[in-house]
């Protein structure tokens, strides 16, 4: 027996559709390549992405083939993007910061058919070339007039699509059909695949919307500094055309200046970013005075946030900010840190111990915490275990079944996270399996560390591992970057841990570095530093 409703398939396009006709004149914004500011709007965004589906057909590209896309985020990535799965193909977005090795690897893993790239990347797209053995057409995303001279066989993208029907019809696909791909960052071993559905991509962008988590409607105002490429820019160009807030973008500008300046001159309310994007903007703000406009929100996710960073958003500017987590398997929203009532109503400082953790899961993510045997722990925000998940739009398997069997007997998928949950439904990421360090058989937070560490003054940033001790099996090397200027010495910083750390958790010596590592999506590489000091000693 089925009900009686239609059956209505959840279709990336229909977000489009949607945003053009109820939505069709809010604006998007972007910063561009060619330097310069360009404006359209949701329904010029629709008609392009149209044209952008019928060139697709014309080159031959068929459902279900994968269009790469090595780009910003810009009018004309998100044109492309919607096009590419109007059309039945896979959008794959490729991040540029990787490796080349690992591009190379990752385009020709996904048999990419067509290549859609930025100005900014014509010279690493000639390196890269020879190698790519399924391309069949470079687009470069820009118009005739900023065609550089290159040996590559570039179609123009401005004239690719000129000539193209702006109203030809998408194509209609099972829901449950690919629209998006995207390979996790791949600190050990090769990137692996994660091939989101129309349906989950639809899913999670209603999820998205829901006043706890991105909270935004038609007067919001939405910057996503996270990349495209960085897993959907977590849902906010599907977000932003789903309620129909203004979206702006700043192109290939990830400096504070530049972005300070775009959130003021737009009316941003809601910016989203990792963790280093909004330390550089307070610094910066620190510097010149300055201020953020209208900004009253900001999503931060990639990284735990530290308690000195909220209360600086809180105390000095006025916004308010919002822990996000979640993983490229997972589309990636999985928890968001709005606050409920029982913990809004705690005085500031108590109300600081759950904002700093990585927040309430939303409707469509299961969680459970679970020790090596895989039974279920309690939540009493104090028992750690694996962090496992379970939903709609969490992976099921990676593209071509890499990495074999990735959920257990009841669809949980492992996120190789150690955990806390509590009864309030908050989340706490301890550590990643894998940094979490191991001394005299207990458990230091390596995060916990790290964040409150950045709170001493004079403290740019800092990272927390393990190094081997004779006694103890492991115990933290702290390594820290000061502040440009700063004369912060490693008893200042030790001094600062006092009382807010357990003392057993204190550091046996601090390092400090003009640098850390980051991985390609913004996180610390804990795997250099490892490598850098593995023949630490101690004492």
């Amino acid at each position: 027996m089925f009900g009686t409703m239609q059956d209505w398939p959840l279709l990336v396009w229909k977000i489009i559709d949607h945003a053009a006709a109820n939505h069709g004149g809010r604006e998007v914004v972007s910063l561009t390549c060619e330097g310069g500011q360009h404006r359209s709007t949701w329904r010029e965004v629709h008609a392009r992405a149209k044209q952008v589906a019928s060139a697709l057909r014309r080159l031959g590209i068929a459902p279900g083939d994968r269009v790469a896309t090595l780009a910003w985020n810009t009018h004309r990535h998100v044109e492309s993007w919607y096009g590419i799965s109007g059309m039945g193909g896979v959008a794959h977005t490729i991040n540029p910061r990787l490796f080349e090795e690992q591009i190379i690897y990752i385009a020709n893993h996904a048999e990419d058919r067509v290549l859609f790239f930025d100005l900014t990347f014509v010279q690493l797209v000639e390196r890269l070339a020879p190698q790519l053995k399924t391309i069949e057409h470079f687009v470069l995303l820009t118009d005739r007039a900023h065609m550089p001279e290159t040996a590559l066989p570039l179609l123009c993208y401005e004239e690719l699509i000129a000539d193209e029907p702006t109203d030809a019809p998408w194509t209609v696909v099972e829901e449950t059909a690919p629209s998006g791909l995207c390979y996790t960052s791949g600190t050990t071993g090769n990137p692996k695949g994660v091939q989101y559905s129309h349906r989950s991509n639809v899913l999670h962008a209603m999820a998205a919307c829901m006043t706890d988590t991105f909270g935004m409607g038609v007067q919001s105002v939405v910057l996503p500094i996270a990349p495209m490429y960085h897993a959907n820019a977590w849902s906010i160009p599907y977000t932003t055309a789903l309620c129909g807030a203004k979206l702006v973008m700043g192109g290939p500008h990830f400096d504070a200046p530049t972005l300070q300046k775009l959130i003021v001159d737009e009316g941003v309310d809601l910016a989203l970013a990792v963790p280093t994007i909004w330390l550089s903007m307070l610094q910066h703000l620190e510097k010149t005075g300055g201020n953020l406009g209208r900004l009253k929100r900001t999503g931060i996710g990639g990284s735990a946030v530290p308690r000195s960073m909220i209360e600086a958003f809180d105390k000095l500017h006025g916004v308010t900010v919002m822990q996000l987590w979640g993983m490229t398997e997972m589309s990636p929203l999985g928890t968001i840190g709005s606050p409920c009532p029982e913990v809004a109503a705690l005085p500031y400082d108590a109300q600081l111990d759950y904002r700093i953790k990585q927040g309430r899961g939303i409707f469509g993510v299961e969680m459970r915490i679970v020790d090596d045997a895989g039974h279920e722990l309690p939540r009493d925000g104090e028992t750690f275990g694996r962090l496992m998940v379970r939903g709609p739009w969490t992976v099921g398997s990676y593209f071509k079944g890499d990495g074999g069997q990735v959920l257990d007997a009841e669809g949980w998928f492992d996120t190789g996270d150690v955990a806390t949950l509590d009864s309030y439904g908050y989340m706490h990421i301890v550590d990643r399996s894998k940094d979490v360090i191991k001394s005299g058989g207990e458990w230091i937070s390596s995060i916990d560390l790290e964040n409150t560490a950045v709170g001493c003054p004079g403290v740019a940033e800092a990272a927390v591992i393990g190094v081997h001790h004779p006694k103890w099996d492991e115990r933290p090397l702290l390594v820290v970057v000061r502040k440009e200027g700063a004369e912060v010495s490693a008893a200042d910083v030790l001094a600062y841990l006092e009382g807010k750390i357990a003392k057993w958790w204190t550091p046996d010596a601090v390092e400090f570095v003009d640098s850390l590592p980051h991985t390609a999506t913004g996180k610390l590489l804990k795997t250099e530093l490892r490598e850098r000091f593995k023949d630490y000693k101690l004492g």
